[in-house]
Formats: structure tokens, C-alpha cells, sequence
């Protein structure tokens, strides 16, 4: 006698439950006992549309908050009081003052005043930090524009 096989069953297709996780078929989106009036699932736009309302209330608060971080920084007022060779550069004093309410720092931009535009041998940096109302002097060493002494600008905003 030979052994007999049991037929293989084939179990259709199924998934979670959106509300309690019970295993259901793949065409329903929640179980009898979670929608016991048989109602259709939401729409697609209607899922969508939340999803692209929370993502807009999301960059809305981000941009305040942003505002509120940098609220009363600058602006800020500088000028190079002074260019000196050093090595291979050239060591300039730049003067930057904070005109805000707030201390805060900046980024600054050395270059040749005679060149039009913003070449790429401007030389950008932070600037310290920098208390509301007053006026820090520091040095910073540039690099690629060379060591001839001449007149140089500082723009920090």
C-alpha cells in the first residue's frame, strides 16, 4: 500500500487589521469587529492629505522656531583695520560690529575690492562671537591672496 499525501491548501492572501492588527484578507482594511457596519476604507487622497497637512504644520513650527533662534543677531558692520605679511599670507585685523539686540557670530568674506565680484581667491570665515552693541577687533590669516599688502575689504552678514 502506498502512503497517501494530504493535499496542500493554499491560504489566501491576508494582512493586519489597520485598526486592532487581526489577521484579515488582503481586499479589507479592517476586521468585522472593527467595522461591523462593513464602511469602505478612507481614500487614498484622504490618507494623503493628512499625511501632507502634518508635514506642512511640521515646517511651519520649524520656521518659527528658527525665527525665534536667530531673533535680535545683527546686523553686523565690518572693516579691515589692517593688512600685514605673515609667511606665505597675509595677517588682517578686521573690526566687526553686532548692531543687534542679541550676541550672535557671522560669516565674513576677505577679498580685493578691486576685483569685480567674488573671485574664488576670497577667503571665507566665522567670525567670534560678538555682544550686542559692541565692536571686537581679530585677526585672521589669508591665505590665497598672496602677500602682497594692499587694500582689502570685509563683508560679513
Amino acid at each position: 500500500m502506498t502512503p497517501v499525501t494530504p493535499p496542500t491548501l493554499t491560504a489566501e492572501p491576508t494582512h493586519g487589521c489597520v485598526r486592532c492588527g487581526a489577521q484579515i484578507p488582503i481586499e479589507a482594511s479592517m476586521c468585522e469587529g472593527c467595522n461591523p457596519l462593513g464602511l469602505k476604507a478612507p481614500a487614498a487622497s484622504q490618507a494623503h492629505g493628512i499625511a501632507f497637512l502634518g508635514i506642512g504644520v511640521a515646517v511651519v513650527i520649524m520656521a518659527v522656531v528658527a525665527r525665534l533662534a536667530i531673533a535680535g543677531i545683527g546686523p553686523f558692520y565690518s572693516t579691515v583695520t589692517n593688512v600685514a605679511p605673515e609667511g606665505g599670507a597675509l595677517r588682517v585685523t578686521v573690526a566687526l560690529t553686532n548692531q543687534g539686540s542679541a550676541p550672535g557670530s557671522t560669516t565674513c568674506r576677505i577679498d580685493d575690492p578691486s576685483e569685480r565680484g567674488i573671485g574664488p581667491e576670497a577667503q571665507f570665515f566665522e567670525s567670534p562671537q560678538v555682544q550686542p552693541g559692541k565692536t571686537l577687533l581679530f585677526d585672521v590669516v589669508v591665505t590665497s591672496l598672496g602677500t602682497q599688502v594692499r587694500p582689502l575689504s570685509a563683508n560679513c552678514s
